[in-house]
């Protein structure tokens, strides 16, 4: 991307794709039942961000309790929303920086540094959940962490990533702007 120049109409658009595949991550855990799951025959439990269920058998029917009734769990679940709304916001903004064709680069390390505010409050919410859940809840049989919340700690990956390639970009801005003279390293005889 450097070599090319952020002009290179491919290459201009890569962080913010990388922004928007990280907000259809964050939608993914926000949304999935996966979060805590049993691992083994019979299933007895499934839990999301927003409610635990569990049943008595293998025929049984689900019976569901919202977590939204434990102060744990209304602050996991809003410190990783409001993580994943700043997502929506530097996504937002990243769109605007890099659509305009005079590139602000200040601009551009903002929305790296909110970014990793953004990584913050998404990790709370993600360190909050488990260690609560499995200290209040009782849980039966064997039980995994399993997609939903891996899809959440992905997004939590990618904000930190794409927030140092936000803040670092404007360091490279000569070479962006292809404001430095080539060096070539054949001499003639």
């Amino acid at each position: 991307m450097v070599k090319y120049g952020l002009d290179y109409t491919r290459c201009r658009w890569i962080l913010p794709l990388l922004l928007g595949i990280g907000v259809i991550f964050g939608i993914i855990a926000l949304a999935g039942r996966g979060w805590l799951e049993s691992q083994t025959l019979p299933y007895v439990q499934r839990a999301s961000l927003w409610q635990n269920c569990r049943r008595p058998d293998q025929g049984g029917e689900w019976s569901c309790e919202s977590l939204m009734d434990y102060a744990w769990g209304r602050a996991a679940a809003a410190t990783y929303l409001v993580g994943f709304l700043l997502l929506v916001i530097c996504f937002a903004l990243a769109i605007i920086a890099f659509a305009i064709d005079t590139l602000r680069f200040n601009f551009i390390r903002g929305i790296g540094g909110l970014l990793f505010v953004a990584a913050v409050f998404s990790i709370m919410g993600l360190v909050i959940y488990p260690v609560k859940f499995s200290s209040e809840i009782q849980m039966t049989g064997i039980n995994m962490f399993s997609w939903a919340y891996g899809f959440g700690w992905t997004t939590a990956i990618m904000e930190i990533c794409l927030g140092f390639f936000f803040c670092c970009l404007p360091n490279y801005e000569d070479q962006i702007l292809g404001n430095v003279k080539p060096t070539y390293f054949y001499s003639s005889p």
